[in-house]
Formats: C-alpha cells, structure tokens, sequence
C-alpha cells in the first residue's frame, strides 16, 4: 500500500529526514518510534502532503501511484487520512458539520458513531472549541472513522489522555484498522507513532521502526523494541545499528 524509497525531506533550510525507506502492505499496521525531534510527526506530514515542508529526493508510493508532489487533499480522497497530535480549533464550524461534509449527503452512520466515542454532544459544538485533551482525540478518532481511510497515520493516539479514554479511543483504532478481522482479509494499514506503548495494548502491530536523527536505526518486532528502548534507551538501537 505505501512504498517510501529514499526519502528526504528539508524544512526550511535543514534537512530533517535522510534516506527513509519504508514499505507498509495492504492489512499491516506498523509503530513507530523514536525521541522527541527525531523527525517523526514530519515523516507523517511528508506522507500525507503538508505545506512547510519540501521533499529533495525520493518518491513516496501510495497504492501503485507516485504521490510526491500530489496536493494533500488528493492524497485525502485516494485513501489516506490523518490523526493529529494538536489539531487547531475551528471557530464557526460544527463538529456534526464535518462530519456531513466528510460522510457525504445522507449518511446515516454519524449519530451511531458519535454514540459510542461518548462524541454526540459536542456535534452542536466549533471543532476542537473548548476539548480536553481526551475529547480532542475521540473528535480526531471519530473523523477518521467517518472517512474510512484506506491508510491511516496515528501521531500519538494515547497522548494527554486518561485510562478511560485510552481504552475506548484505542478500541476505536483497532476497529479502524480491522483488528477484529481475521489477518487475511484485512485491507487496511496504519502507521502511528507511540512514546509510551499504550496503543500497544489494543493494536497487535506488525512492525516496529525506530527513527532518530531523521533516520531508521532499528526495525523488528514492535513489543521487543518497546521494551529494549524501556531498559536501555534509544542510544541502544542506535549502537545495535553500528554494529
């Protein structure tokens, strides 16, 4: 599904990714992790198509079709969608609103939904306008449930969130990613990005992927890496990758 060869990606006049290569198949999902600024949430970016950033070289592959240079909402509307680490409020627009607009005319699935991320009293509510932390992310969650992205990018899911919360957002996310499917007829695929692991608890993720200084230093089973990273820190993926 997403094929990323030799990637790098500069913002303003500092390269920030050097020589990122990733490949993503149809029904995975894979973790990523790494320290803060190690270039993770602009790796998310770069794949979705924000502005701010500029790809130097590479191609990034989605679905069979180059996507580099395409603009983000074409990338929207082949597939991809995005759940944001700190997502702007919106005054004047509805959260039901966006939903409307994103489900298209006379979809019956926005109430239901709403219902069970505990969302359907902030649908008369500006997007985002006033949210916990918590209600920002079942918001985010219930978009992506909406659209039915084909491929989906977590950027810390669990973040600034309660127990609670993390239980029905992480539940959410699987179903998002056809966890209660049986692996074979999965056609979904994600990439989140995780400090703490929690999301680990919810989501049986394929692969792990360690990013530090803008490049992978480790790849492998994501459980293990979380827990050499817990008992050794990051300089160990590092050294493992000299070695």
């Amino acid at each position: 599904m997403l094929e990323i060869t030799d990637l790098h990606v500069a913002v303003g006049d500092r390269e920030v990714l050097h020589d990122i290569n990733l490949t993503i198949p149809d029904g995975e999902t894979h973790v990523m992790m790494g320290p803060n600024g190690s270039g993770k949430t602009t790796l998310l970016r770069a794949i979705m198509g924000f502005s701010g950033l500029v790809v130097t070289e590479g191609t990034i592959v989605f679905d069979g079709e180059d996507v580099t240079r395409m603009p983000l909402h074409e990338r929207a509307e082949r597939g991809m969608g995005m759940l944001y680490q700190r997502p702007p409020t919106i005054p004047g627009l509805k959260l039901g609103k966006l939903l409307e607009v994103t489900a298209g005319d006379g979809d019956g699935r926005i109430p239901a939904l709403a219902d069970e991320l505990n969302m359907a009293r902030f649908l008369e509510r500006d997007v985002n306008a006033g949210f916990s932390g918590g209600e920002i992310k079942r918001s985010e969650v219930l978009q992506l449930l909406v659209q039915e992205p084909r491929f989906t990018m977590l950027d810390e899911p669990e973040s600034g969130v309660d127990i609670e919360n993390i239980s029905l957002i992480g539940n959410a996310i699987a179903r998002l990613l056809e966890k209660d499917q049986h692996i074979v007829k999965r056609s979904k695929s994600g990439l989140i990005i995780t400090h703490t692991g929690y999301i680990l608890d919810f989501i049986d993720a394929d692969v792990g992927h360690v990013l530090c200084d803008g490049m992978f230093k480790c790849h492998g089973n994501p459980r293990e890496i979380l827990k050499s990273i817990k008992t050794h820190g990051y300089q160990e993926c590092i050294a493992c990758q000299r070695m």
